[in-house]
């Protein structure tokens, strides 16, 4: 079989279509991710816009130019769509039609048929633009640890440029529009073979992109208190613990701090556990602005926090930690209409090596947080980790010297 734009176009509607479906299909699968429907739908444009060019000859250029653009440009708008959407940003209903009204104004402009190169260049620069802002739409929201966003871009900029250059190009090449020799063009035997590859490479892309998604979430819903929205317990002890091995290597001052809002069970007992909820929004909220992006944070259990202050002084962490305390109690003066004033105790440990693992620095802690409560509530206390360590070596000694020094023999009694 000869590689010419014929069996080409015939190629591509078919290739389009199945694309179009199977897309379909995996949105009917999981329906949570509604781009991937919009893709679907923009293969399917392209596989009836393809239909209409290769009708050219045997169609009025109305339909086989005309319409078929107005396919084309939607098609490549919609896609654009749905990039849109699979970032969580609404669609432009003027300007996903904006392309093929301006084509469709353009083709009403006398002498505009004629002007063949002005034509194609504005063809062109129409499907560029839309490729180039489905890319964009995919570079701005890179926060999000998708792999699959990195090729979908590159391959969405060359297949833009490649189109920008389609005038350029095609004036070096073979061309003539009449006597239906267009088909037999060097350019567009190219242009409709990297299309092909475009389609099909970028609907796996896609694909992969929907699927990665659905995985992150997954993992993600696993390792964040659903309230909240900070680290659970799993995830805190499991990065934290993962810290303290790596700082084993390069000792540093690390704070790892507990949390615990006063009396909580009051504020679920006056004010219903709906409103309790949001207090303990409001306060993940206020913790989190306090905090590096380096610092570990997250809710242990009811009202209770934990958080791991990396590369943190004496006096660094508790400046965070009265922060979050004084931020915390004026946030809650108020909420939902409600005199809540909630109050939080706080207790720390510094720890300056790797000696202790993250189990025994949280219970140090903890006896930080209980001299905080036995206070008065609404303080920070700090455990001194050389007093923890020494009264540990203190009580291995006396337990050595206990096992070390001779038992004495009972004394026997006269009957």
């Amino acid at each position: 079989m000869n590689l010419d734009v014929n069996t080409l176009f015939l190629v591509t509607i078919y290739v389009e279509a199945i694309l179009g479906l199977l897309l379909l299909f995996a949105w009917a699968q999981n329906t949570a991710i509604s781009a991937v429907a919009w893709w679907g739908f923009a293969d399917l444009l392209r596989a009836a816009s393809v239909m209409l060019f290769g009708r050219y000859g045997s169609a009025s250029d109305l339909v086989s130019i005309d319409l078929a653009n107005v396919l084309l440009f939607t098609s490549f708008a919609v896609t654009w769509t749905g990039a849109r959407v699979f970032d969580h940003h609404r669609p432009q209903p003027v300007l996903l039609f904006g392309g093929a009204a301006l084509w469709l104004i353009a083709c009403r402009i006398p002498g505009f048929a004629q002007a063949y190169d002005v034509r194609v260049l504005m063809s062109s620069a129409i499907i560029t633009t839309y490729t180039w802002a489905t890319a964009y739409e995919f570079w701005r929201g890179r926060s999000e640890p998708l792999v699959s966003r990195w090729p979908a871009i590159f391959m969405l900029f060359a297949h833009g440029a490649l189109y920008l250059l389609r005038t350029p190009l095609g004036a070096m090449l073979p061309w003539s529009p009449t006597n239906n020799q267009m088909f037999a063009s060097v350019w567009l035997t190219v242009l409709s073979f990297e299309g092909l590859l475009f389609t099909i490479a970028i609907a796996f892309i896609l694909l992969a992109m929907a699927k990665e998604r659905t995985e992150h979430r997954h993992k993600t819903a696993a390792l964040v208190d659903p309230l909240t929205g900070v680290a659970n317990r799993r995830a805190f002890l499991q990065d934290g613990e993962a810290h303290l091995k790596r700082q084993a290597a390069d000792p540093r001052p690390t704070a790892v701090m507990l949390l615990d809002l006063d009396n909580f069970k009051s504020i679920n007992d006056r004010f219903g556990h709906a409103l309790g909820d949001r207090v303990l929004e409001i306060f993940a909220d206020v913790a989190s602005a306090s905090m590096r992006h380096v610092d570990l944070f997250g809710r242990l259990g009811g009202e209770e926090f934990a958080a791991l202050l990396r590369d943190t002084t004496r006096e660094r962490a508790q400046a965070v930690a009265e922060q979050i305390r004084a931020d915390f109690a004026a946030a809650t003066k108020e909420v939902q209409g409600q005199p809540v004033v909630a109050t939080v105790s706080i207790g720390i440990v510094i720890s300056h090596d790797a000696v202790l693992d993250l189990s025994a620095l949280l219970a140090q802690a903890d006896h930080a947080l209980y001299r905080a409560k036995d206070s008065g509530r609404n303080r920070v206390e700090i455990a001194s980790i050389e007093l923890i360590l020494d009264r540990a070596k203190r009580s291995a000694a006396e337990l050595m010297a206990a096992v070390k020094s001779p038992a004495k023999s009972p004394t026997k009694t006269a009957a």
